[in-house]
């Protein structure tokens, strides 16, 4: 008897330390007083249903233990069972993250969905801007992440610290920030004052600006020093190389021998065009389709390519050429000297427009998206898209409103099959509509609000050069049917995604 009580006590003891949790779960009646007893709170508002969140899970569980020992807390709410909560703070789809300052002070969360992506992003919230670095912490302060910068300034030298904390404000997210007016520190690091060192946990270990401060040179050093020299192409850096604002050169391959052993070669072209072109590595079993995006053949690899990111052009070296450091070189030094064409993939331009959304291909862009004279809103979309799926219809509707229009010279409805057509827009998710208002193409606006005809309208209205609102041709509602019909359409746009990922 008395070992079977302490055989069900272990099970017991067992199951508990199996659920226990550090992600703490809140509800309506205690979610304000939690966000207000701890200074750095992110939540995850979420559906149980919902495939994104059920990713996050184990995800967020390993940065909630992480962050434990730093006192960063990592909360969920379910917004099936706690409605009211998640409207109250503006919940439209699964998961959202938001990062707690206290009720007032609310900031969406932008980093990547994987624990050692969370905690960093976390860590560095945690942080000033500028943390004061001295001989004591310096080394504890070198690993509070994977990139830290540190500038070394005369204690006298007001003008270069503020210049720092300038960049640093801009750049809080991304890295820890740290100053120290210690001559004999940045004597034993091995800078003069001022000067600006990027410890890093990769490459030659550290980079040194020396240049006269500026705070956006200093921005563009970080940048550029904080990437790796042949870095890893995949899910958690794809966004970062986007954001980077230069091209990436893509080495395609399917071994991690071979990817090392092609990098090894390319590495002295890398180093000549570090600041200018990104190099990456990517994982062709695994990542093998994104060839495709860039017009290469998705079943021969190894394969190396550049991408324009600015302009979304594509430059495939040609498959069946060896890739060699001459060869790719050559590749390389004629691209940076605009000496080769980018491949542009397009379906055939439509004889004829036979719907009311006007069907644009790769061939057509320019001449209709990029029509100074007219407003022109512009889906981009997937065939295999659920969510585009579901636009279809009220898209064909506010198209058939705008054709019947007096703006129906001066508004353009339009949608181009992404996957299809090559774009000058970096499209991340399906649908991204954009509007591109007659006279200012250079600053289209993405729309991010709900799919309905009736906002889509609003939004071509607002931002649009016309300013072309129209009308709805629809029966009159009830009250009570409008009432239900709004929450019908809010319950349809709190999905798990606002967009289908590529």
């Amino acid at each position: 008897m008395h070992k079977a009580q302490k055989f069900a006590l272990g099970l017991l003891a067992a199951a508990a330390v199996a659920t226990a949790s550090d992600v703490v779960q809140l509800k309506k009646d205690t979610f304000d007083e939690f966000i207000k007893s701890n200074d750095l709170v992110l939540a995850e508002f979420f559906a149980p249903w919902c495939g994104h969140c059920k990713a996050l899970a184990p995800e967020y569980e390993e940065a909630a233990t992480s962050l434990k020992e730093k006192d960063i807390k990592l909360v969920k709410v379910d917004c099936t069972e706690e409605t009211d909560l998640c409207q109250e703070h503006g919940v439209e789809g699964y998961p959202t993250l938001k990062i707690f300052r206290g009720l007032e002070n609310v900031s969406p969360y932008k980093g990547q969905r994987k624990a050692a992506a969370i905690t960093s992003y976390m860590v560095k919230q945690s942080l000033p801007a500028v943390s004061e670095v001295t001989k004591d912490n310096l080394e504890e302060f070198k690993k509070a992440d994977k990139v830290v910068l540190v500038a070394y300034v005369d204690a006298d030298d007001k003008a270069s610290s503020e210049i720092f904390t300038k960049a640093a404000e801009k750049l809080r997210d991304s890295y820890p920030f740290g100053l120290s007016s210690d001559a004999s520190l940045a004597e034993a690091e091995g800078v003069k004052a001022p000067a600006v060192v990027l410890y890093k946990d990769f490459d030659e270990g550290k980079s040194v600006f020396s240049e006269k401060f500026d705070a956006e040179e200093i921005e563009k050093f970080a940048k550029t020093a904080a990437t790796p020299l042949i870095g890893e192409i995949g899910p958690e850096t794809y966004s970062d190389y986007m954001s980077a604002g230069i091209p990436l050169a893509y080495i395609f391959a399917e071994t991690a021998e071979e990817r090392k052993e092609i990098s090894e070669k390319l590495k002295p072209i890398a180093e000549a065009q570090r600041g200018v072109i990104n190099f990456g590595t990517i994982d062709a079993k695994a990542f093998g389709a994104h060839a495709g995006n860039l017009n290469l053949k998705t079943d021969k690899f190894p394969a190396f390519a550049i991408q324009e990111v600015a302009k979304n052009q594509k430059f495939p070296y040609d498959q069946d050429k060896e890739i060699t450091f001459d060869a790719i070189k050559t590749f390389v030094d004629d691209f940076v000297a605009g000496k080769i064409e980018p491949s542009i993939k397009s379906e055939p331009i439509p004889e004829t427009q036979e719907g009311p959304v006007t069907v644009v291909v790769a061939k057509s862009y320019n001449d209709i998206v990029l029509d100074d004279t007219k407003d022109v809103l512009i889906e981009f979309y997937a065939p295999w898209c659920g969510h585009c799926k579901a636009l279809a219809p009220k898209y064909e509707k506010l198209g058939s409103l705008y054709a019947n229009s007096e703006f129906k010279d001066k508004v353009v409805i339009a949608k181009v099959d992404a996957t299809a057509n090559d774009v000058p827009d970096e499209i991340q998710g399906f649908p991204t509509i954009k509007l591109y208002p007659a006279g200012d193409k250079s600053n289209p606006v993405t729309y991010s609000g709900s799919r309905t005809v009736e906002d889509l309208i609003k939004f071509v209205a607002e931002n649009g050069k016309y300013k072309a609102s129209v009308s709805e041709e629809t029966e009159e509602p009830s009250s009570s049917a409008a009432s239900e019909s709004a929450s019908e359409t809010k319950a349809e746009e709190a999905k798990e995604s606002d967009h289908d990922e590529l």
